[in-house]
């Protein structure tokens, strides 16, 4: 009755963020639960995943406080003090269930964006459970994570919070490196005659190397080497395209040679050769990469790996698409916007791809990605 009880409240709820006050109220339609009716880990979860990326929109900031056992479990009878601490250390309008069924308890609490939350927080809960448990509460830790707009990384149960199985993500995973090992083989071995002929163009037209090997970052913040035609007369500084990256990401460009449509990309870059500019045009550059798949380092799909300099302006949020989802060579971004899109636009579209990544929508992707190569929308 207890579980029916709680899907039932979670599903109906239909919640704004919050709008006021130091702890801020939730409106009268928002999740319900209380310390005696905790929801299960599946529900949880999920309104720790739906109450992030409302944190995401509205720029607001969250907590996220867990009971963690020294053992595999909450111990028998320990529950109901455990949850009844939360409650007493926090608010009515707290969220509260297990973050790993019957083990790790939780409580999600929301703060007016802006204001920091207290740092008692946590020395609070270890009081509360003192109180109830006696000796007894040294058998667990309290741990306390903060979700903010402008944090410099995300904290691993914000990243950890999804609904779907291991299982099932693992079959994903599994299916999505197959096609991506036989996929980037075999363009390779069928673009084999252009990127020759693209090589010699390349060397012929301009001093300096074929391939540009330039640093990005990967899944999880991992460095690589990405591989490039080289598009730029050799020993080109970046400090032109570091300072206009910093200035889109925070919002100061914004649109394209007095037109209405923002762009990402720096237009009329007095860096990139002749022949640069039909390769980047046409994304012939980009063909090298087909190898950084199939060593695993990317995928035929997935965000665009970004540069160093670009994660170091990310907001909070903005990391998401970096943790979630293994860099690619085309994406929803590349279908949908390419360059005329906002940068915020860009990494909603890279975030609702890590939530769906479905094979099926990676072959539609890939299926769309040679009409927007074409027809060149919003390229540069």
């Amino acid at each position: 009755m207890q579980g029916h009880t709680n899907r039932v409240e979670f599903l109906s709820s239909v919640g704004e963020p919050p709008e006021s006050g130091h702890h801020t109220r939730r409106s009268t339609n928002r999740i319900r639960t209380s310390a005696a009716l905790p929801l299960d880990e599946f529900l949880f979860r999920r309104a720790l995943v739906r109450d992030r990326l409302q944190a995401d929109r509205f720029e607001t900031t969250l907590r996220l406080v867990l009971v963690i056992p020294s053992g595999e479990r909450a111990a028998p009878g320990h529950s109901a003090a455990i949850f009844a601490a939360l409650s007493a250390s926090g608010h009515d309008t707290d969220v509260y269930g297990w973050f790993e069924q019957e083990a790790v308890a939780g409580a999600i609490r929301w703060y007016r964006s802006g204001v920091e939350p207290a740092a008692g927080d946590q020395a609070r809960v270890e009081r509360e459970l003192e109180c109830r448990l006696g000796a007894a509460a040294r058998e667990y830790r309290v741990c306390s994570y903060i979700y903010a707009p402008n944090a410099g990384s995300i904290a691993a149960p914000f990243r950890e919070a999804v609904t779907e199985g291991a299982d099932l993500r693992a079959l994903h995973q599994g299916i999505k490196r197959a096609l991506d090992i036989v996929g980037s083989s075999m363009l390779l071995l069928a673009c084999s005659p252009v990127l020759l002929t693209i090589a010699a163009l390349v060397k012929a037209t301009s001093k300096g190397p074929v391939f540009f090997r330039q640093q990005r970052i990967g899944l999880h913040a991992k460095p690589f080497t990405m591989l490039k035609f080289r598009t730029m007369h050799a020993d080109s500084r970046h400090d032109l395209h570091q300072q206009f990256v910093s200035q889109f990401i925070q919002g100061g460009i914004k649109s394209d040679a007095g037109s209405n449509a923002p762009v990402f990309k720096l237009v009329a870059d007095p860096r990139i050769t002749k022949i640069g500019h039909f390769l980047r045009r046409s994304s012939l550059d980009e063909l090298p990469q087909f190898w950084n798949v199939l060593i695993g380092e990317m995928s035929l799909v997935g965000p665009r790996p970004p540069l160093p300099y670009e994660v170091k302006v990310y907001k909070g949020w903005h990391l998401r698409r970096i943790l979630e989802a293994k860099p690619g060579i085309t994406g929803l971004w590349q279908v949908t916007g390419r360059s005329r899109t906002t940068f915020d636009d860009m990494v909603r579209l890279d975030i609702r791809y890590a939530a769906a990544h479905s094979i099926w929508i990676d072959l539609k992707i890939l299926l769309d990605t040679p009409r927007a190569v074409i027809t060149g929308s919003g390229a540069r």
